[in-house]
């Protein structure tokens, strides 16, 4: 066994370890096992919130991009995520903890009745178990490419490392680990990019050897690409946040409103410096210094006759020329623990939603506290029954249903917002068919983008969608109205 592995192995047994000691805390009420009984700080509810964002796009996926264009123009994706952040912080973030919900389906029950509550939590269920198997074959590739497990073998590992401290301790649990993956990804990276760029001999030193090799002289400027796509991220990232079970569950834990929107905006100053790191390691394998990236080197993969670029970084990592093999395996737990404090609290959302919102919602209404709990737990077990054989029969085709997630969170960000901010513009039956028709049709432009039939980002339509069928909804309702007094009358 590899002394990487072994590092590895220790780390996430430690994590395991560390989640018993949240159990009996989290075993008190269901409050204290799906929102830390509102009682995080300030620290730990911004390091939860950007444990979620930091997963395998601010990752394996940044690297990637900034070792294929030969820019930094892939840190945008973690600049319009905390600038979203910090928007979220100013507007949505204390009126979510104020209402003392546990999900985004509760809040818009608070703001429009039972209906939007039951419509939206069946979309966002439905949101979430798609996004949680597309997370979960994430990790797996990434741990399948480090270690030369099988991809069922990998899938399994992966599922069974988040099942094991979820189940056992909830949101704590969830608190706990996202606080210390955070400091190991940022230990790890922080020292790998610190080695590459005293290798390299500096910013400078690697922008002229990027230069020499085909990449802008702009290649630092992350808006290198245009405003149009910046505008198009930018828009993704608040939208995506505010209605973002994951992503928001840690601010409706948190201990006061107050507490709330600085956990908002604190964690934005963890986001984007993470972004620019792994970028830079991207564009330092780029230049060829560390080792050789032609078609003989490590990075080339002969099944698909190319460089495979998601490599880059578990392969600068396993590199002992670049850095000890003890700091390698940190640094390769970092980028797991990145992927892996993703997964989990996607996860989570699954388990919330299908307990409080369906569950206590629908079918139990009058459910006892312990009750919940249990069927909390049970779930965890249910939701990985779920996602691993979709993790593991999932196509290409299947795989690009992920994007439907980011759409329904971009229509449940608009009725929040026209909820809390304008609320006599929209209806209950506009909530409603924003849902259902704003999910149609991003299922359709899916469909379309598929087959090549169009080229309109999914984020587009879902809000074109949505506004369109919140009008059309609000003339049934007027006009529903009008039928019933004609009646009474």
């Amino acid at each position: 066994m590899n002394i990487y592995l072994l590092v590895i192995i220790a780390y996430f047994a430690f994590i395991t370890l560390i989640s018993f000691f949240t159990k009996k805390v989290a075993s008190r009420s269901s409050a204290d096992y799906l929102v830390a009984g509102r009682n995080l700080g300030m620290i730990a509810c911004a390091v939860v919130v950007a444990s979620e964002w930091l997963g395998g796009m601010s990752t394996i996926g940044v690297s990637e991009r900034a070792f294929e264009t030969g820019t930094m123009q892939p840190i945008l994706y973690n600049i319009s995520t905390a600038l979203g952040m910090i928007i979220i912080g100013f507007t949505v973030a204390r009126h979510y903890r104020n209402n003392n919900v546990h999900t985004v389906s509760e809040m818009l029950e608070n703001l429009f009745g039972r209906r939007a509550r039951a419509i939206s939590a069946i979309a966002f269920l439905f949101a979430y178990i798609v996004l949680a198997f597309v997370q979960l074959q994430t990790a797996a590739s990434v741990i399948s490419a480090m270690f030369e497990f099988s991809r069922f073998e990998a899938i399994i590992i992966a599922a069974l490392l988040i099942t094991g401290y979820t189940y056992i301790g909830g949101m704590h649990a969830l608190a706990i680990t996202g606080i210390m993956h955070v400091v190991v990804m940022f230990f790890g990276m922080g020292i790998a990019t610190i080695i590459g760029l005293n290798e390299i001999n500096g910013l400078s030193s690697l922008h002229s050897k990027l230069i020499e090799l085909g990449s802008p002289e702009n290649l630092y400027n992350p808006f290198s690409g245009g405003l149009e796509y910046a505008w198009s991220l930018i828009l993704g990232g608040v939208l995506g946040g505010m209605a973002g079970q994951a992503s928001i569950q840690p601010i409706f834990a948190a201990k006061n409103s107050s507490t709330a929107k600085k956990a908002a905006i604190f964690s934005s100053l963890i986001i984007a410096p993470f972004g620019i790191m792994v970028a830079l390691l991207g564009l330092m394998v780029k230049t060829g210094q560390f080792y050789d990236i032609s078609a003989s080197g490590p990075l080339f993969d002969p099944a698909i006759g190319e460089i495979d670029p998601k490599l880059v970084l578990p392969t600068l990592m396993t590199t002992a020329e670049f850095i000890h093999p003890v700091l390698g395996g940190i640094a390769l737990a970092g980028i797991l623990a990145a992927i892996l404090s993703t997964v989990g609290p996607v996860n989570f959302a699954v388990v919330t939603i299908a307990t409080k919102d369906i569950y206590h919602g629908i079918i139990n209404k009058s459910a006892v506290d312990k009750k919940l709990i249990s069927t909390a737990r049970n779930l965890v077990l249910i939701v990985n029954l779920i996602t691993i054989p979709l993790a593991y029969y999932s196509t290409g085709a299947i795989l690009s249903l992920a994007y439907i997630s980011y759409g329904i969170r971009a229509i449940g960000a608009i009725v929040i917002i026209m909820g809390i901010y304008q609320k006599g513009w929209i209806s209950t039956d506009g909530v409603r068919f924003a849902f259902i028709g704003g999910t149609i049709a991003v299922l359709i432009n899916i469909a379309a983008r598929f087959t090549g039939l169009s080229t309109i980002e999914d984020t587009y339509v879902a809000i074109g969608g949505a506004i369109l069928c919140i009008i059309a909804g609000n003339i049934y309702s007027k006009h529903k109205n009008y039928n019933n007094k004609s009646k009474i009358d």
